[in-house]
């Protein structure tokens, strides 16, 4: 049988999937360069010694001494850790597992991290797009009114791309007004960054919180695409019915129980702490230059700010520097650097004094 061409699918797809628009990642884009600070990636590279050994064998569903170390990590019970294939499949599980396809919907705060709304909408799931001021300013009785019956309610904390944070007072306050069946969702992929704003304490006190987490950013292991979903004996019980049989290879499995290594820990904090103090550097370079418009004070290891041209980005571009462009707030000249090494902020700061020099602003 010939592969089906594209313009042959109408007649197979759900009219939902023929509408997706897939989520377009930092890497998915056919990008040159030689400074790549678009992704969010830690600048720190591991050297990592694997074994081939029982290769041959299936692993563990759920590899205890991962799940045991995390735990201890979160400081949450061992039975309230599920691993996952990064954040994003808890992200999708917590959607197949409770919301019903074509009637439920999940609440979201614009703009934020694209694929709530691509799990969602992949699995036939309305969208509630409320926004990022709501989240920040509204009463939580006019939050609850606004998010009305969504049955998931997504909260990423630290914010991608705007770094904002929601007090985890507030986080407690909207969960406890909420109705029992809405789960809300913390996705703490930065966390590390800002950590006294964990809500891993809520989930002892409070059933219907979930919070998200990840290797990628502060453990340096965007890589091994490992994630864990942290809630309530219920809710995981629920997500395990869902979830593929082996999600976590054993060789992802070895390298993640290596990296919560209390010594590896105590490298991963002293790591956030240089990036936190190079986001500072950076920040105030931007603050001081006459062609950025607005910078946005947040947390997470990256900078949002807004250019006065759209033109300065492609001078980035053709520095070979690699940053990544938003949309934002109807405005296309918004920019989201990643927190590098020393070594690739100093090519930010070349940029900074490229485009300083150099008013652009007549070619957009």
């Amino acid at each position: 049988m010939s592969d089906v061409k594209p313009n042959q699918t109408s007649g197979l797809l759900p009219e939902y999937i023929a509408q997706l628009t897939a989520y377009s990642s930092a890497k998915s884009e056919k990008l040159t360069g030689s400074t790549w600070l678009n992704a969010n990636e830690n600048p720190y590279a591991k050297n990592i010694t694997i074994s081939a050994d029982d290769l041959n064998r299936y692993p563990e569903p759920q590899p205890e001494n991962v799940i045991f170390r995390y735990a201890n990590y979160a400081q949450v019970n061992t039975n309230q850790v599920l691993m996952t294939r990064g954040a994003d499949e808890g992200i999708e599980l917590l959607i197949r597992t409770f919301c019903e396809p074509g009637k439920d919907s999940i609440a979201l705060f614009l703009p934020t991290y694209g694929m709530y709304k691509v799990s969602a909408q992949s699995h036939n799931i309305g969208l509630n797009a409320l926004s990022q001021l709501d989240l920040q300013s509204d009463s939580i009785a006019q939050l609850v009114e606004k998010i009305g019956d969504s049955k998931l309610v997504f909260i990423c904390n630290p914010n991608n791309p705007t770094g904002a944070l929601v007090d985890t007072k507030r986080i407690q306050a909207l969960s406890d007004a909420l109705p029992s069946n809405t789960i809300l969702v913390v996705d703490e992929a930065y966390i590390e960054f800002c950590s006294d704003y964990s809500s891993t304490k809520l989930i002892n006190e409070i059933t219907n919180i979930v919070v998200l987490r990840t290797l990628s950013k502060a453990f340096a292991l965007a890589g091994l695409r490992c994630g864990f979903t942290l809630a309530s004996t219920t809710i995981l019980a629920a997500m395990k019915k869902v979830i593929a049989p082996y999600p976590v290879s054993t060789v992802v499995a070895t390298i993640a129980k290596n990296a919560l290594e209390n010594d590896a820990i105590t490298s991963m904090r002293r790591q956030v702490n240089i990036l936190n103090k190079l986001k500072c550097e950076l920040t105030d370079w931007l603050d001081t230059s006459p062609q950025v418009e607005q910078v946005l004070s947040g947390s997470g290891n990256f900078v949002t700010l807004k250019l006065t041209s759209a033109a300065y980005i492609q001078v980035a571009s053709e520095m070979g520097l690699i940053m990544r462009p938003f949309n934002l707030f109807e405005s296309d000249t918004w920019l989201r650097i990643s927190i590098g090494s020393n070594s690739e902020l100093a090519q930010v700061k070349i940029w900074l004094d490229t485009i300083n020099n150099n008013n652009l602003s007549s070619k957009r």
